[in-house]
């Protein structure tokens, strides 16, 4: 008799995309009261005169396809768009405490904002309150502080290049570079890796590089979910015969098989496409022990190659050319044993020697990889391993080869590029005293972690939010929400109430903001923003719905009404003049970093034009002019897997979510409808601990995260290596410490946390 599966348990097993994409389409157009507003909205976006869909940042062919929408990205344009309000009526409503015990979908379901907002403390409400006063009051707080340092400025990727400039110019104009980013927490190990690696923080391949792979390695990435237009791209690709290898804890569904909604054949038919050709279940927190592991094959067989009379399997004239530190990497990967790597790894000796051979079988090679390298302990070393594998047959620099790092937030790499770093160079300094006539302070700032931990310190005092919901996105909620509740001053802008709005400072503000869909009006005209996709192209946006309300200002407009109030006329800034037209505001971020040359020509072309990226020329911006292959020692990724029952963590996204916005409680791919109460785990490991499918459990920390518990989540028996788990972020983020991250890059370590699981007492 086959056991009865918890309630909400279902097994997925149809294609990802097809008909039930669609379907699930069509039921968000209802639920968010759009249904022929909402058709058109979608049809606007991603287009040469519309705009960029505030989803991920996978890129656009061309701009110029009339159907450029997903499944999730038509989610995010309806969760933005939807016909519901939160205005002043709906805080007159409800009470802040009673607003704490909704969940957080409930929150933002219950539409836009349209109204500046302050809190009351005698009414514990939320009140109505005018922009001038709401400006002069954040001025007063912020020149009341002794020290600029004591302020932290956090950064949403969604923000576009205009309005995170100008972000960054008034910071650095008031005095710091506390300039904590969601890039932070995603692709900072990139961000510090690359650089050391190649010269550069970015991906260097094109869309136009996937037509000439002759294969793709994928790492840690759920596309399906996370970057869905990326399916178009895998699918066409396997169509052709291009093999696809993925490493991943879990078979996510749209990397096994899938359904193009724009393939007419595969919806009439109902068929769909195979995907990943080989998926290699790697263990959560085994992937440098697989990438280890591929490099030990390749090392072998050109040894072998070379024994026998052949010229060997690298690429000695590329690594000659343009590489240093071959002869380190190779020794450490010599004395790295194989037992070592296979237990690591949780891969078979066969698994790792045939997606070997398959490298080695390819005259280019791309390798895409997501948050499931570098949101680790080592996540640092994790990407510098995968330069350090593609460099071996010289797949950086040339046709269909390449890194392909895959960002979240629609514009997370743009507002790095245009200057929110809390890391100034010395060029992004000389470029801001060229063009605003003062020069900024050099000193480092706070990245999240940073800002977090000089918030619970008290070490600082105001938290100003360009979007985002930085409370509920840090791990260590505990912490960090008693933490928020001591500063002085809190500002959101946003769209839509969240979590972090609702932990209340001294003075708190939630100003609304235009969204990417609405028509930006200003004194010289509709607006257009831009934004930089995953492969660095720089593209316009321009909205074009009514917005919700006449209180809404864009994200430039309040900000400078910040730094005017502020500010005043300290440097002379003429902030109203940017405002007016936002070609102002590129021309002084064509000033500050000359690749975006004409800039305000540029973006006229519909797809906009591309970013200079030297390492897709074979030119190395580092120390040594060289790529440099780098050694990552050992294959431990944190001591506490020392003890025997610890179980690894990784943390998911819901196939209903993007970051921390929960569209419902489904994740239709993995067979969960209506809760997220869940914790993914392998039926040997429920054995070992005296476990079965369907119990309630708790999940537990371990060393610095001893403290920190959830309790009655439900254990699900699933595919996913033994030692690993999985649960859904920001769930489980309770049960990690604001000490567990990549002490490199300050990632904190999301999808490899050491826990413990108990039955529930």
């Amino acid at each position: 008799m086959t056991q009865k599966r918890p309630d909400g348990i279902e097994r997925y097993t149809a294609p990802a995309g097809g008909w039930g994409a669609l379907k699930a389409v069509a039921e968000t157009l209802a639920r968010q009261q759009v249904i022929a507003q909402g058709t058109a909205t979608l049809l606007k976006a991603n287009q040469p005169e519309g705009f960029d869909c505030p989803g991920c940042a996978w890129p656009d062919p061309k701009h110029t396809s009339s159907f450029e929408f997903c499944e999730n990205g038509a989610k995010a344009i309806t969760w933005e768009s939807t016909a519901k309000r939160a205005a002043p009526d709906f805080f007159a409503a409800y009470t802040v405490s009673e607003l704490w015990d909704w969940s957080d979908h409930k929150l933002e379901d219950q539409g836009r904002l349209t109204h500046p907002m302050l809190y009351d403390c005698d009414s514990d409400r939320y009140l109505p309150i005018g922009w001038d006063e709401a400006f002069a009051m954040i001025g007063a707080a912020l020149r009341a502080l002794p020290d600029p340092d004591r302020a932290e400025f956090y950064t949403s990727g969604r923000a576009s290049n205009e309005a995170a400039f100008l972000f960054q110019t008034f910071v650095r104009a008031y005095g710091t570079n506390n300039f904590p980013d969601c890039s932070n927490m995603c692709h900072e190990a990139t961000s510090v890796g690359l650089p050391l690696s190649i010269g550069v923080g970015k991906g260097t391949v094109t869309l136009e590089d996937f037509d000439h792979a002759d294969a793709i390695f994928s790492f840690g990435h759920n596309p399906g979910t996370n970057h869905p237009r990326m399916m178009t791209t895998l699918h066409d690709a396997a169509r052709r015969g291009v093999p696809i290898i993925v490493f991943n804890p879990l078979k996510e569904r749209a990397l096994e098989t899938f359904a193009a909604p724009q393939n007419p054949v595969e919806m009439a038919t109902l068929s769909s496409t195979r995907i990943a050709s080989a998926y290699h279940q790697v263990r959560s927190g085994g992937d440098l022990a697989a990438l280890k592991g591929l490099m030990k094959r390749i090392f072998e067989r050109d040894a072998a190659d070379i024994t026998g009379g052949g010229p060997g399997v690298l690429d000695r004239a590329f690594i000659a050319e343009h590489t240093i530190g071959l002869e380190q990497v190779k020794a450490d990967i010599d004395q790295t044993a194989w037992d070592g790597i296979l237990a690591k790894s949780g891969l078979s000796y066969e698994a790792i020697d045939s997606a070997a051979e398959v490298y080695l079988n390819a005259g280019s090679v791309i390798l895409c990889y997501g948050m499931g390298l570098t949101q680790h302990a080592n996540g640092t070393a994790n990407v510098q391993q995968l330069a350090n594998f593609l460099m071996l047959r010289g797949n950086i620099g040339r046709p269909g080869a390449g890194i392909c790092p895959l960002r979240g937030h629609s514009n997370v790499q743009g507002d790095r590029t245009v200057g929110i770093t809390e890391i100034p160079g010395k060029a992004l300094l000389d470029g801001m005293e060229k063009a605003f006539g003062f020069r900024p302070p050099a000193d480092k700032g706070h990245n999240a972690v940073e800002a977090i931990e000089a918030i619970v310190e008290g070490r600082s005092n105001a938290l100003i939010c360009l979007g985002g919901n930085l409370a509920v996105a840090m791990s260590d909620p505990e912490t960090t929400f008693e933490g928020m509740r001591k500063l002085d001053l809190a500002v959101h802008m946003a769209t839509k109430l969240n979590r972090s709005h609702l932990l209340i400072a001294r003075t708190s503000l939630l100003l609304p903001v235009l969204g990417r869909t609405d028509r930006d009006l200003q004194a010289a005209g509709v607006q257009s923003v831009t934004v930089e996709d995953s492969m660095s192209m720089v593209h316009a946006s321009k909205g074009f719905l009514k917005p919700p309300g006449d209180q809404l200002k864009s994200e430039p407009a309040i900000i400078a009404g910040m730094a005017k109030a502020t500010l005043g006329s300290k440097y002379g800034i003429d902030w109203d003049g940017m405002v007016d037209d936002y070609s102002r505001i590129r021309d002084k971020i064509e000033i500050v970093f000359p690749d975006f040359h004409d800039f305000n020509l540029r973006i006229r072309k519909p797809g906009g034009f591309r970013l200079t990226v030297p390492a897709s020329d074979r030119r190395w911006a580092t120390d040594s002019g060289k790529a440099q292959f780098l050694v990552a020692p050992g294959l431990d990724e944190d001591p506490r897997l020392r003890d025997a029952d610890a179980l690894v963590l990784t943390t998911l996204r819901s196939h209903d979510q993007y970051n921390t916005t929960i569209y419902s409680l489904d994740d239709r791919y993995r067979g969960v409808f209506g809760r997220r109460d869940v914790i993914f785990m392998n039926m040997r490991d429920l054995a070992a601990r005296g476990l079965v499918d369907g119990d309630r459990i708790d999940i537990v920390g371990i060393g610095d995260a001893s403290d920190k518990a959830v309790s009655g989540f439900t254990a699900v028996a699933y595919d996913i290596p033994a030692g690993s788990i999985a649960g859904y972020y920001p769930e489980m983020n309770k049960v990690i410490a604001l000490t567990d991250y990549d002490r490199r890059s300050g990632t904190p370590a999301y999808k490899g946390v050491p826990v413990k699981v108990r039955a529930c007492a």
